[in-house]
């Protein structure tokens, strides 16, 4: 006969694994309500339904391509935008937090194989990771610091974000750096407005990077994300950067 103690244990795992199908179940049933009423009103985009949020009875959910949804169980009211959560002494961006894990886990098992790399000229001290598009005006001025970068120590990591997207012109113009045989000179000469003649090769990673971006929270360019999965949204001189990444010069 089993002891009391070993028939508590089983009562205990059965309950919770009841209670956790449960869950499980309602969340179906609340996915399902969501999609179909978001669909009813606006069947042209794609939704991602991600999970409960950190504030009661609402629900995250991906507009692909878009922003972050929270919106009621119910699927009758919804807010977008940034959720901050109150704690001692500051205000904390919820999204981010959460994406600092993915975008540290993303980076740190990510090939350079298929970004431009503008290795630094003495042994390495630190890395950014940078999402970019050729014809943003920030993405040059913060391409003219990578010399300096790279001279601090500093490896420069570029992925390519068009943000006119994947069926536009600007990804034509950045796949044409990646598809080039010299990359880095390529990709040097788009942001100096000298754009090499177009040449889209089949392989290139550039909708690739698009979707990682998208999903690691970039909007915008230039996008730096660091090894521990900080983002530093827009651009920065090469000083700034050295003072956030902790290096002299």
């Amino acid at each position: 006969m089993k002891s009391f103690s070993t028939l508590l244990t089983c009562v205990l795992v059965i309950t919770l694994a009841c209670a956790g199908s449960t869950l499980a179940d309602d969340d179906q049933v609340v996915r399902q309500t969501i999609i179909s009423k978001l669909k009813a009103a606006r069947s042209d985009l794609d939704y991602k339904f991600i999970g409960p949020s950190e504030i009661p009875t609402f629900y995250e959910v991906q507009v692909m391509g878009g922003p972050i949804l929270y919106v009621s169980e119910d699927g009758e009211f919804f807010f977008d935008g940034a959720l901050y959560k109150v704690k001692v002494g500051q205000f904390v961006d919820v999204r981010n937090l959460r994406l600092d894990v993915d975008r540290r886990e993303a980076f740190a098992s990510l090939s350079t194989d298929e970004m431009i790399v503008f290795k630094s000229s003495i042994p390495t001290k630190a890395i950014i990771n940078v999402f970019t598009d050729v014809d943003c005006g920030y993405c040059r001025k913060l391409h003219q610091e990578v010399p300096e970068l790279n001279q601090m120590g500093v490896e420069v990591r570029y992925l390519a974000f068009p943000r006119a997207g994947v069926a536009s012109a600007s990804y034509d113009k950045i796949a044409t750096a990646w598809c080039s045989d010299d990359p880095q000179g390529s990709l040097t000469r788009s942001k100096n407005g000298d754009d090499d003649p177009l040449n889209v090769c089949s392989e290139n990673p550039v909708a690739e990077h698009y979707n990682l971006g998208q999903r690691l929270g970039v909007t915008g360019t230039p996008a730096i994300v660091l090894m521990d999965g900080t983002m530093l949204p827009g651009y920065q001189k090469a000083e700034a950067l050295a003072k956030i990444l902790r290096i002299g010069s």
